[in-house]
């Protein structure tokens, strides 16, 4: 194959070499030591090319972040696009003001309702990589580690950063927001939203501080009978809203638990987390609870899943709908 010939008029060559001449002075040295008088025209393109894209993060401005898996991601100092894969991470981009430069999601992400107009790439289990790499993203959002194993590698190699959180509590939750705050550059709007959640919050605490813990089981399912761990962020928001989970130190996040034990457990209320994404599923006691005292009393409430289970904005519902249904005489005022 010949060479290909690059036509050039006379004064073409003289005004490369004034341009790199300026070149040389940002390319930190560089070229300081080359005559480029005496480099070949194929050898000034390559170089040009070499110093007007650096690699140089400080010079393209990149910044460092750390996520919930102690990593430092490194990202563009401005997100245009962004994919998340969890419905809290969505609600969080959205509640931040930053929805618009939402590219991609799950199947999981119905709020707000906005996000259903956002492309699928997949459900949360099982995204779809081809899918995400299309839509060009500069940053996945994830909300667990147990993803990035089989997210990182694949997708760093296309450029795309990932990154993790993962809130095991109220104080987690918060930490998100101010986390995806950072990243889309909407900090400031992070911030005012978390001050917001955190004065609802403490008006919960302040009202049931006085009240008598009540022993609560959640049933996150009933067949087989799932329940929240102490790993759960849903166990603080039982605990911050006057009672605390009989499941609170089991190990884990949602662990299965045995119908003998829950009944032993003997609860004074059983919250069930229904009615939102679920619909009517979960809405029943599972059969070895039917006799507890919880049962018996007639203190079974359904709530939300949606608000209970999703650690993102919406939680702080999900705890003023526990502590209200929990302690009524503590807000009938």
């Amino acid at each position: 194959m010949r060479n290909a010939r690059v036509s050039r008029k006379p004064g073409d060559l003289p005004r490369t070499l004034s341009a790199f001449s300026t070149l040389a002075q940002r390319c930190s040295g560089l070229l300081s030591h080359l005559d480029i008088r005496k480099l070949s025209w194929l050898a000034l393109v390559v170089l040009l090319a070499a110093c007007s894209n650096p690699r140089n993060p400080s010079t393209n401005n990149s910044r460092e972040i750390t996520d919930d898996a102690g990593r430092r991601v490194s990202l563009p100092a401005r997100v245009d696009r962004v994919i998340s894969l969890a419905p809290n991470l969505t609600e969080i981009v959205f509640a931040v003001g930053a929805g618009n430069r939402l590219v991609g999601r799950t199947s999981y992400c119905d709020y707000p309702p906005e996000a259903k107009a956002v492309p699928e790439i997949g459900d949360t289990l099982h995204p779809s990589l081809e899918r995400i790499i299309a839509l060009r993203p500069q940053v996945v959002l994830i909300s667990t580690a147990s993803q990035l194993e089989v997210f990182t590698q694949q997708l760093q190699n296309q450029d795309i950063a990932v990154f993790v959180t993962d809130p095991h509590d109220l104080a987690g939750v918060f930490r998100s927001i101010e986390q995806v705050g950072e990243i889309l550059g909407q900090k400031e709007q992070a911030t005012l939203l978390v001050q917001k959640l955190r004065e609802r919050t403490n008006a919960v605490e302040q009202a049931v501080k006085q009240k008598p813990l009540v022993r609560v089981f959640y049933q996150l399912s009933a067949e087989p009978l799932y329940t929240a761990g102490h790993d759960a962020f849903v166990t603080d928001l039982i605990r911050r809203a006057g009672a605390i989970s009989v499941t609170a130190a089991v190990p884990g996040a949602w662990p299965k638990y045995s119908n003998e034990s829950a009944l032993a457990a003997k609860p004074e209320a059983i919250i069930l987390p229904t009615g939102g994404s679920m619909g009517t599923g979960n809405s029943t006691v599972t059969e070895a609870l039917r006799q507890s005292p919880a049962a018996l009393a007639g203190r079974v409430f359904k709530i939300n899943d949606d608000h209970l289970v999703r650690p993102g904005p919406r939680a702080i519902d999900g705890l003023e709908e526990m502590a209200k249904a929990l302690h009524p005489d503590a807000f009938n005022k």
